[in-house]
């Protein structure tokens, strides 16, 4: 037995130059280096900031620019829409209104409002009205008609915490190319929020991720998931632009992966907190126009 043990000892010693050299191959990958500034604070702390930051804007009005693009993978193929412009409103608690304008000639596209339950859309190049519940309860194959204003409104407003609520913070890192010099990758670090459900019984469900940079404890991405634990909308916050004391993203991607759907918002004008009437949030459909009813 001795000699066996000393034989096999004597084969892993001589096999050993091979498994660390002849067997191994060394090559170049791209080199990271630490972010330049890292900022560090606790979840109460980032709770804290998360809920000014959602509680000091009341009401909004945003020149926006809007580029689509439909399809993906499971399709075999992606359409890109051409960019319409125009105008989002909200005012809080759920009041919101989406209007966009056809490129080149500038007549209305689209037109969309909600008082947080049910919403109203009118597609004038269409001649067709839409009304329905904010809620998707029968998920159509089309994924524009899964659009609802809550997409935007919880995409655009990264919203505070409830208390019965749950949070859990974790620790990670991202990868960014240095927009000035390309080979230059940065190893930024993040705080991730997790946000559950009150707890029933030993189960509590995932309702959001924030992902926050440490660079400037600014959320750069939301994940927001379903009653089933699916992400049902991914959004990517950047370039933020101070809006009197107030730093807002003025650029904003939407992902809805489920719908292969991805919306690009780009912000060129914004006003924060001026007073707006109810009848900026009312939208009468014109007799003459069809309606579908969903959900």
């Amino acid at each position: 037995m001795r000699d066996l043990k000393h034989a096999v000892a004597v084969l892993c010693i001589s096999l050993a130059p091979a498994l660390t050299g002849c067997l191994t191959h060394t090559y170049s990958v791209p080199k990271t280096r630490p972010a330049d500034v890292i900022l560090n604070a606790t979840l109460d702390q980032l709770v804290q900031q998360l809920d000014t930051r959602y509680n000091e804007i009341q009401t909004m009005t945003a020149t926006v620019e809007i580029e689509a693009t439909t399809g993906g993978g499971r399709k075999g193929q992606a359409t890109d829409s051409p960019a319409f412009s125009g105008y989002i409103f909200m005012r809080k608690p759920e009041n919101m209104r989406v209007l966009l304008k056809v490129p080149v000639l500038g007549s209305k596209a689209l037109d969309m409002v909600t008082d947080g339950k049910t919403f109203k859309l009118i597609i004038p190049p269409r001649n067709k009205a839409i009304t329905g519940s904010n809620s998707v309860n029968t998920p159509s194959k089309n994924g524009l008609e899964n659009l609802r204003p809550s997409v935007f409104f919880d995409t655009l407003f990264v919203r505070g915490v409830l208390p019965e609520e749950i949070l859990s913070l974790t620790s990670d890192f991202r990868i960014l190319e240095n927009p000035k010099k390309k080979k230059d990758l940065i190893e930024e670090p993040d705080y991730d929020i997790e946000v559950l459900s009150k707890p029933e019984g030993q189960t509590a469900h995932i309702k959001r991720v924030i992902h926050i940079s440490r660079a400037n404890l600014m959320p750069y991405q939301q994940d927001i998931y379903d009653a089933n634990g699916q992400v049902i909308t991914r959004a990517f916050y950047s370039d933020y632009q101070k809006y009197g004391d107030i730093a807002f993203p003025t650029h904003v991607i939407i992902r809805r992966p489920l719908d292969e759907l991805s919306l690009s918002v780009t912000i060129t004008k914004l006003i924060f907190n001026q007073k707006m009437d109810d009848d900026q949030f009312e939208l009468k459909i014109p007799d003459n126009v069809p309606i579908q009813k969903m959900d």
